[in-house]
């Protein structure tokens, strides 16, 4: 684990890379200037960055409040680029007789603004889309793709479900509508009966291989997705004899979301791709091998199979792809088939970083004054002074012990009565100086104890952000994911602070106290002390799932959103701000309408002016703040 006084022996250019790890997980679209501010860099030019205290600074002066959702659409645009590009590189290398078509799972982030621009970044690529639910599938029908794009129609299906899916072909979409078991079948066939459409279908088969990672168990043969070999050849031999086998054009396979192990990817292609010749050989010459989603994002920067790592790259991920499908075929001596891709993780997630404000900072143990010895009335006081002046790095381990058993001597002393008030809080701020002390004698060890490390944890100063874990980064609670968190100033200047951070909800669960680090995980992040000047800490790689899972615990609802783009000259240009929730936005999602609020509260305050508690101008006074405070930003704003 780094200490803070390995930062010292750091330049300042240092800093950023050796603390942060920025250079590791950021993918070329973002670094540190010279002034140590942190920059963005949506085409990955170098020469064309941003400072993003510069995009702060604009949206501070339009009045729009952190926290903000900073979207970059060019990162999109990029990513899309370089996922397609890889898959034709690998292609052109490997003599691949058929193409690569690629799908956007909408699950990922269904935001509008993104969806539209990924269709629009993905045309020349023919990009499609991926539904699982009748209203995603309502959205998709809305949106602009390529009449050739894929719609894959996937999850549990209902006729509703099932007749939007088909008749999306007479308004030019393309949909496949993907089997999930096998009486899905004659649901299909009653409803294409009776619409007169018949639509090209999709068999979802679990293979027995499965990914690695927090995400392993929704591959593999206990996977809920699918149909395993026995009830496959059950579909197909029903498909047979309902006159349906010509329109069976796809198989699917999912072998889990964020695949940490390249190797994992391999055998599961491997066992798809040989599932895909048997079935052609028996007469089902499907046209789509699927192979869904599952490339990952390294969200550490470590190129490790770690939960939060990924140890490939994309185009690693592309060639392993297409050499061993290719390579199976041959083997079989069946043509290959077109390789559909459903990656909406590595497409999303580097296009947004969150910022917040530092509220103000806790630091345990600290506070009150030095001790005035003619003051103290207690002995084991007295006992804690002598250890506090007399600890030094010979005698820190004996003296830190002696002053945890003195703490317990404190604290059972005042619980019989024997203790004021004055002596346990001057104990107790002993006890913390000498814990500091210790912990300060200790990093100069060769091998540190583990419990100076774990002491150093407990000592953390605490940093109270303008945000909500559960609504802007929910994996970090649910899943201990691991987001990279930066200052976004004072990047070549030294941190003299460790900390967690606590956002403004009150759950004890309203915190991240788990941090990037190359080589572990950091239970602590080195900060700078936050003075007169706004502190800004960015959360990065949230562009994916964090907003579709983002909750309103404790009715806080979304943030501030804006869009920047970067012209060719470098220069940052707003392209649309989207208001955060306000009070009677998110209440309302909670059955309490701003019209019932306020009639409700208008009755409270004629009660109390009926009463004499109040006069007619505090009540049209009080009324016209709560309407004032209804419209307000749910998060806190000065």
């Amino acid at each position: 684990m780094k200490e803070i006084t390995q930062s010292l022996r750091l330049s300042p250019s240092e800093i950023p890379n050796r603390i942060y790890g920025v250079e590791n997980w950021a993918g070329g679209y973002f670094g540190v200037s010279e002034q140590g501010s942190l920059t963005v860099h949506p085409t990955r030019n170098p020469l064309m960055g941003v400072e993003v205290i510069s995009l702060v600074q604009t949206l501070l002066q339009r009045r729009v409040a952190p926290p903000f959702l900073l979207r970059f659409p060019q990162i999109l645009d990029t990513q899309i680029k370089e996922l397609h590009e890889a898959f034709r590189n690998s292609i052109a290398e490997y003599n691949y007789g058929a193409r690569h078509r690629g799908v956007y799972p909408m699950k990922v982030n269904q935001k509008r603004s993104v969806v539209e621009r990924l269709m629009a970044a993905g045309h020349r690529y023919e990009y499609g889309l991926e539904v699982g639910t009748k209203a995603e599938l309502a959205a998709a029908l809305t949106l602009t793709i390529h009449p050739n794009a894929l719609l894959i129609c996937n999850g549990v299906k209902d006729r509703r479900y099932l007749e939007w899916a088909m008749l999306s072909k007479k308004i030019g979409k393309n949909p496949v509508l993907v089997m999930e078991e096998v009486s899905d079948l004659n649901k299909i066939s009653e409803v294409s009966t009776a619409l007169g459409i018949h639509p090209n279908l999709g068999i979802r088969v679990r293979v027995f291989s499965r990914g690695a990672g927090k995400w392993e168990e929704s591959g593999g043969e206990t996977s809920k997705f699918g149909i395993n070999t026995i009830q496959l050849l059950d579909c197909l031999r029903l498909a047979a004899d309902q006159g349906l086998a010509r329109y069976l054009k796809m198989l699917h396979f999912h072998i889990g979301s964020q695949i940490t192990d390249i190797r994992r990817i391999k055998n599961a292609i491997k066992e798809a791709a040989r599932v895909y010749a048997k079935v052609y050989k028996m007469g089902f010459p499907t046209e789509y091998l699927n192979v869904g989603g599952g490339l990952g994002v390294d969200y550490d920067g470590s190129r490790t199979a770690s939960d939060c790592s990924v140890n490939y790259s994309m185009q690693e991920f592309a060639n392993d792809i297409v050499y061993t499908i290719n390579e199976i075929c041959q083997s079989e001596n069946v043509p290959p088939p077109t390789i559909v891709t459903e990656s909406g993780r590595a497409v999303a997630a580097h296009h947004a970083i969150f910022i917040t404000n530092v509220i103000r900072t806790l630091n345990p143990g600290l506070g009150g004054s030095e001790i005035n010895p003619s003051k103290v009335d207690s002995e084991v006081v007295r006992e804690m002074m002598d250890i506090h002046k007399d600890i030094n790095p010979k005698n820190f381990r004996e003296y830190y012990h002696d002053a945890l058993q003195h703490r317990e001597e404190l604290q059972s002393l005042f619980n019989l009565g024997y203790l004021n008030l004055q002596n346990r809080a001057q104990g107790e701020w002993l006890f913390w100086q000498i814990c500091r002390k210790a912990i300060k004698f200790s990093r100069s060890m060769k091998e540190r104890p583990e419990e100076f490390i774990d002491l150093e944890n407990i000592l953390a100063s605490k940093y109270i952000c303008n945000f909500s874990v559960f609504q802007s980064a929910p994996d970090s609670w649910a899943l201990d994911q691991l987001f990279p968190i930066v200052p976004i100033t004072r990047l070549t200047e030294e941190p003299t602070e460790r900390a967690t951070l606590c956002d403004i909800t009150c759950d004890s669960d309203g915190q991240i106290d788990k941090f990037v680090d190359l080589r572990d995980v950091k239970q602590a992040l080195e900060l700078h002390g936050v003075n007169s000047e706004p502190y800004y800490l960015a959360i990065f790689l949230v562009g994916a799932y964090q907003e579709s899972l983002g909750m309103n615990h404790n009715l806080l609802g979304s943030a501030n959103e804006a869009h920047f783009l970067v012209d060719d000259s470098g220069r940052p240009h707003i392209d649309k701000v989207i208001r955060g929730e306000s009070l009677g936005q998110v209440l309302a999602s909670a059955g309490y309408t701003s019209q019932d609020l306020m009639e409700s509260f208008r009755r409270m305050g004629q009660n109390a002016e009926a009463q004499l508690k109040i006069s007619a101008e505090d009540r049209e006074a009080f009324c016209e703040s709560y309407r004032s405070a209804l419209e307000s930003y749910t998060y806190l704003e000065d």
